[in-house]
């Protein structure tokens, strides 16, 4: 038998057990998580109740959390509740991350590190604590968490498959979470039919006549709260409690349970009214917030007549509510003036508890108080220490609504706007920055304001003036001397022309105020601006600074701004060292947002040099984060990175579904970059399958300014593709006008990677009497860090070689052409030396699939992770997983590459080098 707290037995719900049943079953193999969804009233708690029941009697430990719309400003509170059963396993955590979920729990007055790096210790956190026992997670009411509490529960039902615990949350349809659109299974619990209604019914209610008993089925429509709940408010106060009309069946419930309210003595009604204000479940507490409002003292007895009306229960020193609606019921019934009064009782109540404190205090003001917004700002300071940015931005947002000075509340609205950004939320940003524009801000205040307004689509989609408007604001910035505020401004500014086409005077224009900002040359922030604003026209200051920076280690500072400037002016070498280094940086702090972004430019880079091994796990990882941490450009940028990659390794399928997938992304936004990668990986497909006419149609459209696929710094990365499309498919006229334009391109910039395809493409538009010289040219560039365009020039130049029946002298360079794509993994190129090698009468071996080509994305990077010498939970700390994950995921890689230990990785993963 359920407990009575859980007011929707289990009548009619089979299907719905059966999968609960089904997963939890399963949990000590990898239970994974459950969102469980369904109206109020529909019996989701019941469900999970059961399903604990289950859990439990299979050996499993069971771990709750009930939230409650009151304390969803309290920063992982929810999460504090669902774990603090097991924080003693926190000793065993690696010293980051045992401090981190310590502060973010309030055991440590540290300051929390990013939420992802409390995500990652609260999962090996319940990783140690699975490894005594399986563990199921149930979070009721999960709708009501606060963010951070809910970030961290999707963070970690995504890496469940390898651990023995299960997570189920239930949360209502129609009301907003975290867990909408997270991509985790679930089951959706819906109304009961006619059938298991009145069964349910006659189960609570035998005795009821038949006209009630027929209304009361009506009016549930198959709810079982309301076939529970109903007959017994029909009972106690007569049948007008659930008028026939419109009202949504939760009002009906509402007004039932109000009713039964208005029918308990004076002294119960106040106790509820206390219990259901309180963002707590202590008997104490609210016991001693009564004995505030005056009148004879309460005690626990006064609870007697709510509890036999069943609105109710006191458990031990817990008071709680038997359902949500019966809270909101008792609070709906209530004047402002008894609710301010309660929260009045609060505030005094709880001194050593100054975040509740602040949150009652507010509640019960009327109008401006200067203090209670400075007491607001600073409990949203906590807040953000804990990691808890929501609830500091409503806290910031309750601030500026008290605060009696003008400029204090816009600069409280502008920096709960600058940490909603942070949330993904631009509904919240939006409104913010709406209420701030009708206050009094200064000047330097609205230029930060419309700093804000651009940071959310990163220019996808604006207008070219938008560019003009931030370079505007810059140069007043750079002018009241804000140089960091002018450098975040002319950074919207160079995305608008990253994304857009604003025409050259706009890109001068940003490149002008750049320029005459009072920074560091070398400073990273101003070489991306150059670089995304002007690629081409800036390319040679941009390369140059790289340069220096690259043999200048100790110079670095942040490198994510460097190998974004570097890709953009085709340095991939330079991009893909700089984003190693920001990459291990952006691990240690835990910031996945902006760590997804610097691996999507490492694996863009590193596809581009043909280095797979570097660039498949990246793309792979960037894909994942960029989904996490919500930014679905970045999520375009890395699937097309993975098309780029498929077309490499000659998967056609794969890579069309992916540039697919990446195209109705950025047509929706007319993401220009990434349709021309688009355009990219489809014509790089199409060239090494053999079909240069298809190749060269994709390829061209990135040259024509008309085209939506049309891009000014890209093109450049493109010419090699293209002319031996071109060249094998019959195009070379049109071509070389194309060439032609690129070599006055060349003439400004020092882009590495225009000028290894200029190299290629004049030798395989040469003349046969000039074509040699070219090819050797081309060759005796420094394409060390090339390896893929070097030996794309091999193969060229030995295939050329044998048509000039000069097969003896094409066979090395064919080898050596084909001894590199096999390294490299590049299989389509491989096949192409391994023909021509065999029309010039060299009999060559079969080519034999490298083991790591067996690897998923993710099963290489732990693969060449482990072969560096990193152990489990390092691998884990790196990758956002628990090292039990790391371990289950090794147990599968071995086999895949005939091995039996990790010793012996090195060797399988790089054959060539044994």
């Amino acid at each position: 038998m359920l407990p009575d707290r859980h007011a929707a037995p289990l009548v009619g719900r089979e299907p719905e057990l059966a999968v609960l049943g089904a997963r939890v079953a399963g949990i000590r193999d990898g239970g994974g998580a459950v969102v469980v969804r369904g109206e109020a009233g529909i019996g989701k708690s019941a469900l999970l109740a059961e399903a604990e029941r289950r859990a439990a009697a299979a050996g499993a430990r069971v771990l709750r959390a009930t939230a409650v719309e009151s304390e969803t400003q309290i920063t992982y509170s929810g999460l504090y509740q669902l774990v603090s059963p097991v924080l003693a396993h926190a000793d065993g955590l690696p010293a980051p991350q045992r401090a981190a979920v310590l502060a973010a729990l309030g055991r440590t007055e540290a300051a929390a590190p990013d939420l992802f790096l409390v995500a990652l210790a609260t999962l090996n956190l319940l990783a140690e604590a699975a490894t005594h026992a399986p563990l199921l997670l149930v979070v009721d009411d999960a709708h009501w968490l606060d963010r951070a509490s809910a970030d961290v529960l999707v963070f970690v039902a995504r890496r469940l498959e390898f651990e023995p615990m299960g997570l189920l949350v239930a949360v209502r349809e129609g009301v907003r979470s975290v867990f909408d659109g997270a991509g985790l299974p679930e089951l959706a619990v819906g109304r009961l039919d006619d059938d298991a209604a009145a069964a349910l019914l006659d189960a609570g209610a035998p005795a009821l006549r038949q006209a009630v008993r027929e209304r009361v089925l009506a009016e549930s429509a198959g709810s079982p709260l309301a076939l529970v709940e109903l007959p017994i408010a029909m009972r106690d106060v007569g049948d007008g409690v659930a008028p026939i009309g419109p009202l949504p069946l939760t009002r009906r419930l509402e007004d039932a349970f109000a009713a039964r309210v208005s029918a308990l003595p004076a002294a119960t009604r106040q106790l509820l009214l206390v219990a259901a204000l309180s963002d707590g479940e202590v008997l104490s507490e609210v016991l001693a917030a009564a004995a505030l409002l005056g009148g004879e003292a309460p005690t626990v007895e006064a609870f007697g007549p709510a509890v036999q009306a069943r609105l109710l229960e006191v458990e031990g020193a817990r008071v709680s509510f038997r359902h949500p609606l019966m809270r909101s019921a008792v609070v709906q019934r209530a004047g402002i003036g008894p609710r301010r009064q309660v929260h009045a009782a609060f505030a005094a109540l709880l001194t050593d508890d100054a975040d509740r404190r602040v949150w009652h205090r507010s509640a019960a003001m009327t109008g401006p108080d200067e203090e209670l917004a400075a007491e607001l700002e600073a409990a949203a300071g906590r807040a953000r220490r804990r990691g808890g940015v929501e609830a500091a931005v409503a806290a910031l947002r309750r601030a500026a609504e008290v605060s009696a000075d003008p400029q204090r509340r816009g600069e409280r609205l502008l920096r709960a706007a600058e940490l909603a950004f942070e949330l993904g939320r631009p509904d919240l940003v939006s409104g913010l920055l709406d209420t701030g524009a009708a206050a009094e801000l200064t000047p330097r205040q609205r230029t930060r304001m419309a700093w804000i307004r651009g940071r959310f689509d990163d220019g996808v989609g604006d207008v070219p003036a938008g560019a003009r408007s931030l370079t505007d604001l810059a140069e007043r910035a750079a002018a009241d001397g804000d140089a960091g505020l002018a450098l975040k401004l002319l950074w919207g500014a160079a995305l608008r022309c990253f994304w857009t086409e604003p025409g050259a005077a706009m890109r001068d224009e940003v490149v002008r105020v750049a320029e005459g900002l009072p920074v560091d040359a070398h400073d990273g922030r101003r070489l991306a601006v150059l670089a995304f604003a002007a690629p081409i026209e800036s390319g040679a200051v941009v390369v140059d600074h790289l340069r220096f920076l690259a043999t200048h280690p100790s110079r670095h500072g942040r490198a994510a701004r460097r190998a974004e400037a570097a890709l953009l002016v085709g340095a991939f070498d330079l991009a893909v060292g700089f984003s190693a280094t920001a990459i291990a940086q952006l691990r240690a702090e835990g910031r996945l947002g902006l760590l997804a972004r610097c691996l999507a430019t490492q694996a863009w880079g590193a596809a581009h040099l043909g280095d797979l091994a570097v660039a498949i796990p990246a793309a792979e990882e960037a894909a994942r984060l960029s989904r996490e941490t919500a930014q679905p450009i970045m999520y375009a940028t890395a699937r097309v990175t993975q098309a780029l990659l498929a077309a490499l390794r000659g998967d056609w399928d794969q890579g069309e579904a992916l540039s697919a997938e990446a195209e109705r992304a950025a047509l929706r936004v007319a993401a220009r970059p990434v349709l021309a990668t688009v355009c990219h990986a489809r014509g790089l497909a199409a060239l090494a399958d053999g079909r240069p006419a298809e190749a060269y149609e994709h390829l061209s459209r990135m040259y024509d300014p008309a085209d939506p696929a049309y891009h000014p710094a890209l093109r450049c990365f493109a010419v090699a593709d293209l002319v031996e499309a071109a060249v094998r498919g019959g195009h070379r006229g049109p071509v070389a006008d194309v060439v032609a334009q690129l070599e006055d391109v060349a003439r400004v910039t020092p882009s590495p990677a225009l000028h290894a395809g200029l190299r290629y493409a004049r030798a395989l538009l040469a003349a046969d009497a000039d074509a040699e010289a070219l090819f050797e040219d081309a060759l005796r560039a420094d394409l060390v860090r090339w390896p893929f365009a070097r030996a794309r020039v091999q193969l060229a130049y030995g295939g050329w070689l044998r048509r000039q029946r000069r097969a003896a002298d094409s066979r090395g360079r064919l080898r050596a052409a084909g001894e590199t794509f096999d390294a490299l993994g590049t299989i389509p190129w491989s096949d192409r030396a391994r023909q021509e090698l065999r029309a010039s009468g060299e009999t060559i071996r079969r080519r034999i699939p490298a083991a790591r080509e067996q690897l998923t994305p993710q099963e290489l990077q732990i693969a060449q992770m482990a072969a560096d010498g990193l152990t489990n939970r390092e691998i884990g700390e790196r990758l956002y997983l628990s090292h039990r994950t790391i371990s289950s995921h090794l147990h599968r890689i071995f086999p895949k590459l005939g091995i039996s230990s990790r010793a012996a990785l090195r060797t399988a993963l790089h054959p060539q080098a044994a």
